[in-house]
């Protein structure tokens, strides 16, 4: 059996970790809660007693489940019986897959369009039906009972009647996107009752990360799963319901009430309410903005750092660069932290576009880096973005477990693409990668030609198997959509081989990044701006209290040591009407710092 060292853990995490059955676990902010997680997944692994056995992770990211499982191989378990993975890649591998013969819809075959490929689609159908419509008017999401359309309500009857056609389209082509995923599998889920039987009697124990950015047609799936195990399998489920900042893309906070009517499984209520991340005064801040009632306590090293926590609603759009430019040198050169530990915070990427552009300029001594700064999408289920994960990572010792793994899930795409893969290991393909090179500075043409000296070396003609063709097509012309996107709001480096290469380091240089695409990540130094009414929170939120609330709780709890607001004046909504700051912001009475 798997066994930890007394202080790896605390009682909290011991007792969620030890119990015997189904838990439902409210994890604050710098709990441990990935930590927790990892040392449950090890413990159930060790506890299998046939290898027809398998523990199932459910993650919101694949970043997530790659950092859990590299984890996990580090403290030495075997990860050969855990599946771990978004809900999109677990339905496809083990409901669509297996079971499309069962749907009318797949039983001819299918494939799976990706992000780009869905954007394309909606875009030119708003230009020839749209009557002003945008791509990302389309976004929706499906329930158990339909679907729900995201956009304002007088765009919704146009939306509806254009996703019709894209359904259309798409049936024709025998094509799905990311959504109908988790439509079909659901169906089949509900019309094939022993596909829910047989996953039932294979799972031990059903782990689900990030429970509040959970929909409830996954819900829906899961539960199913369980309810038909007849108690067999377990379920561990993770969350913070204060962070549930999804609710427009669908997810929502769920009770251990509902789930457990749902799946029929009896949960266990804890919580994880020590923060080891974050300085008493940032956690004191940030439980300002609780929607539901927590008692988060400061528990780190940092427990008694003498944070600075600022908030601006003075400086003016113009003076705003050079208000972060300060604030940024305030940190690293000032207080110390180190330029990787600092993170730009926006509500939006066309904001942050700008301002990394003004940035780069202003400190040419820094580097900046962030989810919106990828020349290319991290699109897991594209052949070539599996290999260009290869390619672009440097071959070092203690990158191997890491790079082993990525090569044995290129051979299973090419053995999916039909790829006679039986002289192909994964030692031979990491062997052909490290003697790949290229001089080429531009970073896409140099991937290009990485690949096509890759796939010869290994006497693969990829041009004669159409999933590689048309998957290779969609990450080319992503990319250099993305590429000169990002240039043209003046990130020139982007098209670089030096900004591809840091898509898969560890984090270095400046963060910028979204609200929603900082979740997770944790910084010494945060700098937020553009909180705003109608930014933060967005303008189409129903409960804008709850919405700015969420978000404000997001960035003030991903602070260490220091947290900066700014609420800026002079901006204009289209027309003439100023934005105003975030009044929950406003509302809060919090004695902030002056920084000098």
């Amino acid at each position: 059996m798997f066994v930890w060292n007394a202080d790896d853990l605390d009682a909290d995490q011991v007792e969620a970790i030890k119990q015997p059955g189904s838990v439902f676990l409210s994890a604050c902010p710098g709990s441990g809660k990935t930590r927790t997680l990892t040392y449950k997944i090890a413990l159930e692994l060790s506890l299998l007693t046939t290898d027809k056995q398998r523990v199932v992770a459910i993650t919101y990211t694949h970043r997530a489940a790659d950092e859990i499982r590299e984890r996990i191989e580090q403290l030495g378990v075997d990860t050969g019986q855990l599946w771990i993975g978004t809900i999109h890649s677990f339905c496809l591998e083990w409901i669509l897959r297996p079971y499309a013969i069962y749907h009318p819809a797949l039983k001819n075959g299918f494939g799976v369009i990706n992000a780009h490929d869905s954007e394309r689609a909606h875009e030119a159908l708003c230009l020839q039906h749209g009557g002003g419509l945008r791509s990302f008017d389309c976004g929706h999401y499906f329930t158990p009972t339909g679907y729900v359309i995201s956009c304002a309500d007088w765009k919704r009857p146009k939306v509806d009647a254009l996703l019709q056609r894209y359904w259309q389209e798409l049936r024709a082509n025998r094509q799905i996107d990311f959504e109908m995923i988790l439509a079909y599998a659901h169906q089949l889920i509900s019309d094939v009752p022993s596909i829910s039987i047989l996953l039932g009697s294979i799972f031990t124990i059903v782990l689900v990360d990030e429970f509040q950015d959970t929909k409830e047609i996954q819900y829906g799936i899961l539960g199913a799963i369980l309810k038909a195990s007849k108690g067999q399998a377990r379920a561990f489920i993770v969350g913070d319901p204060n962070q549930a900042i999804y609710g427009s893309l669908g997810g929502y906070a769920i009770t251990s009430a509902e789930l457990s009517r749902l799946s029929g499984v009896a949960f266990k209520e804890l919580n994880l309410s020590k923060n080891y991340r974050s300085a008493d005064r940032i956690v004191s801040f940030f439980e300002n903005f609780n929607q539901l009632a927590s008692n988060i306590t400061a528990e780190g090293e940092l427990k008694d750092f003498a944070s600075v926590i600022s908030y601006d609603c003075s400086t003016n759009r113009n003076a705003l660069e050079a208000e972060i430019v300060r604030l940024i040198r305030y940190n690293i050169e000032m207080v110390g932290i180190p330029p990787s530990e600092v993170c730009i915070v926006g509500p939006q990427w066309p904001l942050l576009a700008s301002m990394t552009r003004h940035l780069v300029t202003a400190l040419p001594e820094y580097s900046f880096s962030g989810p919106g700064m990828v020349p290319f999408a991290r699109d897991i289920d594209n052949f070539w973005y599996k290999l260009a994960r290869i390619i672009l990572t440097e071959a070092s010792p203690q990158l191997y477990i890491r790079r082993n793994r990525w090569a044995g899930e290129v051979i299973a795409a090419f053995d999916l693409a039909g790829v006679n893969t039986d002289a192909i290991t994964r030692k031979s393909l990491l062997r052909v990668s490290n003697g790949i090179t290229s001089n080429v500075t531009d970073g896409l043409a140099n991937l290009v030609e990485c690949f096509n000296a890759m796939l010869p070396a290994l006497g693969i003609d990829y041009t004669t198997y159409p999933m590689l063709t048309e998957h290779y097509d969609a990450f080319v012309e992503s990319s250099q959509k993305r590429i000169d996107r990002l240039t043209a709001d003046g990130v020139d480096a982007i098209a670089d081989i030096a900004t591809f290469r840091k898509v898969f380091d560890l984090k270095s240089g400046i963060t910028v990044s979204t609200i929603h695409g900082v979740k997770g990540a944790e910084f010494e130094a945060v700098i937020a701006f553009g909180l705003l009414e109608g930014m933060v929170p967005h303008f189409n939120e129903s409960d804008k209290v709850a919405a700015a609330s969420k978000l404000l709780y997001v960035i003030g709890s991903r602070a260490k040591k220091n947290l900066h607001l700014i609420s800026e004046t002079g901006r204009r909504r289209r027309g003439s009407e100023l934005y105003m700051p975030t009044d929950t912001l406003l509302a809060c009475s919090f004695t902030y710092d002056l920084v000098t």
